[in-house]
């Protein structure tokens, strides 16, 4: 929406200064020209959707009590000591997740260019992953436990889903450069540049190393997938405590509303910081920005003792999300270390499950990684509040890595 303002506004603004005419509304109204400045309309699409969250906040809440969709608590002869700890938890709402996709979208549709296609592929990857989540959590809330939908039908959709998404990634002109007219790649505009050299999505690069690591064509396509698949459900993983997921997502979504913004200058990305560039990625920063403010709107609710969960709602879109932004901006193992907690929290799991299998033994008290902390006797918020501490010191130094050669 601001954008059709500010283009209707540019364009009268052009026919006015052909026309010599100084005194004209295009001229009066000349501070639309903010609406022009990713920064500006990404300022308020974060302003806007954490605004939406604390008003709309109150109201999804009561009718998620009413309508009875509280969360599910695992039994003791499940987890044990857990049940204890969190037995207070018992009947809080849970599909909470809608509020975060409402107002991101809502956010998204007014401040930023809805057809730029980096801001396409995460907006649309976030509403499938999110939908995928409402029908877990419905699942769990109609069968009155924490059984939802089986493993293997949730990731057959995070396959199809990621898999579309990757397709589009790649096989897009705007975003692969594939198909760019000479004029186009002389002068930057389409596809990635590093430097003086041009690449491709089917690269793989890192901040420390200045050339890409490896090409690996459409093979790409399989490493993307992991990508949205593994954050997806990281961010799932990480969703266990109040407000611990929902934290780590602000830095991580700020984190890379900044690259993305970075990516999209050209002087910045190629001449100075040295990573991939395209003209079209800074628009996606007003998404991400939308999301964090999404998020810490979301926290002012979801922070211990928490009034709503996100369930799976709002943990598998927000990984689709995210993961989906890393790819986007030629990132993707940077998202390893920014997004270190998820990486943290789902790699104690498959330790845990695989040191079980193989020696009958298991490495924590109980995984995910928080809830050993807990069983360790740390008071749950403790462990939030260590794990937020730890999500932005990961997040500043991956930022860091961008100039450190």
């Amino acid at each position: 929406m601001l954008t059709a303002i500010y283009d209707y506004w540019y364009a009268a603004l052009q026919a006015e200064i052909l026309a010599g005419d100084k005194n004209g509304w295009a001229h009066t109204f000349s501070f639309l020209n903010l609406f022009g400045y990713v920064t500006f309309r990404a300022a308020t699409a974060g302003l806007l959707s954490f605004s939406l969250s604390i008003l709309l906040g109150p109201r999804i809440i009561r009718k998620l009590i009413s309508l009875k969709v509280g969360q599910p608590i695992r039994t003791a002869e499940e987890v044990h000591k857990l049940a204890e700890l969190h037995g207070g938890k018992l009947g809080t709402p849970t599909m909470g997740g809608v509020l975060i996709l409402a107002t991101v979208l809502i956010s998204t549709l007014i401040c930023a260019r809805v057809f730029n296609p980096f801001v396409a592929v995460c907006a649309c990857t976030m509403c499938a992953c999110g939908l995928l989540g409402f029908v877990d959590d419905y699942t769990k809330v109609k069968k009155k436990n924490s059984d939802g939908v089986s493993s293997r039908t949730k990731l057959f959709w995070q396959f199809v889903i990621a898999l579309i998404a990757s397709c589009f990634i790649y096989f897009k002109t705007e975003i692969s450069g594939f198909g760019a007219t000479a004029q186009q790649i002389q002068e930057g505009a389409a596809g990635f540049r590093l430097g003086d050299q041009r690449i491709g999505i089917d690269a793989i690069c890192f901040p420390l190393i200045k050339i890409p690591i490896i090409d690996v064509g459409i093979f790409i396509i399989p490493f993307f997938i992991l990508i949205i698949i593994g954050c997806s459900n990281a961010v799932n993983l990480t969703d266990g405590l109040d407000g611990l997921a929902t934290g780590c997502t602000i830095s991580v979504a700020l984190s890379y509303a900044m690259l993305a913004y970075l990516a999209g200058h050209f002087f910045m990305s190629t001449e100075y910081l040295v990573i991939p560039h395209n003209r079209y990625i800074a628009e996606l920063a007003v998404f991400l920005m939308a999301l964090a403010g999404a998020a810490f709107g979301f926290l002012w609710f979801n922070c211990h003792p928490a009034k709503v969960f996100m369930g799976d709602t709002g943990s598998l879109a927000i990984g689709g999300a995210l993961g989906t932004a890393a790819i986007c901006t030629k990132q993707e193992l940077l998202l390893v270390i920014i997004g270190g907690v998820f990486v943290m929290e789902a790699a104690s799991v498959m330790l845990q499950v695989g040191s079980f299998k193989l020696r009958k033994k298991r490495i924590f008290k109980m995984a995910p990684i928080h809830h050993h902390f807990e069983l360790l006797g740390w008071h749950e918020s403790q462990v939030i509040i260590r794990f937020w501490i730890l999500s932005i010191m990961l997040a500043l130094f991956g930022m860091a890595l961008l100039k450190i050669v």
